[in-house]
């Protein structure tokens, strides 16, 4: 049992250091929750104005020094919640202060607690803790509490405004497609990079494989939501045939594909000894480091010769991709955009901020589980993500394709009089 005394001064940051039973038994009393993320506030306040608690050197240009705690109080709904409230001194005036996190929720007759709970979902100023708690209530089966409730309430109101996001004003250049694997089903997430370098996350889909028809379904949806595609788009993959097939299907002439270089390196690699690795990794980054199409082209056919003496199903896997690993140099584009765009890299480090939010979870209990928390954090990797690379270089994108997009319909219009 938790005694009220033990956390008066304390943040989340102590909750995660205590036993498991400990941890527990917080859960049991949403106060106690309030009270720890509220301390957490005071604490990063604190921070910044007087330097980090128990530092006695000089290091840094403080204006205030921690002074002691005085006894407050803030309301939770109907229930009041003592509080220890820090004393800041102002060095150069001689003055105390409290913190100003601590007035503002002084100044409304109550607080919020959904306020609260929609902190702790963000990670606003808790250092993504409250996450972590509602993953203990879910995934462990915890009893009922308000946290949790008001946790499922608003990620599920999240899925809602997630899947009716309209993109008719919003133009986007590419869109890269990859899975994430939770407990043997794939969450396939797509993400969207705006004409002006913003990444966007604009669809997800459950499936068990990257299915050709379930990449439809999805594809079609975002484009009733306003996705536009007929001035082209450029799509980075993995390599799927079924997300592949998807996107010829549902978009054509208007999409340019660029199949993951290191993906596809790998796959080669798989079916050579690894005696043989460096050899072929040094010939195959050669020829895609190449600026031309021609050169390029050429030289990869060349790798395919020297991986058939190898082995032939490594040539075959080459040459299998060979067009799609060079769509950028197609557009002229390689020299500008090969870091950002000629891998998966972009979405797939999406991927790996979602273990931060999710990857504790061992255990899932149904489908809305995995949306609701995948859309969540989701939602909160958008607000710290930083723009592709060369983002201001993108009008070059936008007109390569443009451009490459009018031979294309041109070519087709002429096959298609020559036929009749």
């Amino acid at each position: 049992m938790i005694k009220s005394t033990t956390i008066n001064r304390e943040s989340l940051k102590w909750l995660f250091e205590q036993p498991v039973e400990v941890r527990y038994d917080a859960l049991q009393n949403h106060l106690t929750i309030c009270q720890l993320i509220i301390n957490q506030f005071f604490e990063e306040e604190l921070n910044l104005k007087a330097g980090p608690r128990y530092k006695h050197d000089t290091e840094g240009d403080y204006a205030y020094s921690r002074y002691g705690y005085n006894r407050g109080s803030v309301y939770i709904g109907n229930k009041k919640l003592p509080l220890q409230v820090p004393r800041l001194l102002h060095d150069s005036e001689g003055r105390f202060e409290s913190p100003e996190v601590y007035k503002a929720m002084r100044t409304g007759s109550r607080i919020d607690a959904d306020e609260l709970s929609r902190g702790m979902l963000l990670g606003l100023s808790t250092r993504d803790y409250g996450s972590v708690i509602d993953h203990l209530q879910e995934a462990f089966g915890l009893s009922k509490s308000n946290v949790s409730k008001r946790f499922v309430k608003e990620t599920s109101e999240k899925i809602k405004d997630f899947e009716s996001r309209q993109f008719h004003d919003t133009r986007f250049v590419a869109l890269f497609i990859d899975g994430k694997h939770l407990a043997h089903l794939q969450m396939i997430i797509i993400l969207g990079i705006t004409e002006d370098g913003k990444k966007v996350p604009i669809g997800l889909v459950q499936s068990a494989s990257e299915n050709h028809q379930v990449m439809g379904d999805l594809f079609d949806n975002l484009i009733d939501r306003g996705l536009q595609y007929k001035q082209g788009l450029l799509f980075i993959i993995d390599g799927s045939k079924g997300i592949k097939k998807a996107i010829e299907k549902t978009f054509g002439d208007y999409a340019f594909i660029q199949r993951c270089i290191w993906h596809k390196r790998e796959n080669i690699l798989n079916y050579l000894p690894e005696k043989d690795h460096e050899y072929i990794k040094s010939l195959y980054h050669q020829a895609l480091d190449e600026d031309s199409y021609e050169f390029a082209l050429k030289s990869l056919k060349l790798l395919k010769d020297e991986l058939y003496k190898l082995n032939v199903k490594a040539a075959a896997s080459l040459e299998e991709g060979m067009e799609e690993l060079l769509t950028l140099h197609k557009l002229d584009l390689k020299k500008e955009f090969s870091k950002s765009f000629s891998t998966t890299n972009c979405i797939e480090n999406v991927n790996s901020q979602l273990v931060k939010y999710i990857g504790r979870v061992k255990y899932w209990k149904n489908s809305d589980e995995r949306y609701r928390w995948v859309i969540a954090a989701l939602l909160i990797i958008q607000k710290r993500m930083s723009r592709v690379s060369n983002f201001n270089k993108l009008e070059l994108m936008k007109e390569a394709i443009e451009r490459e997009l009018k031979k294309r319909l041109v070519i087709k219009k002429s096959e298609n009089l020559y036929k009749q």
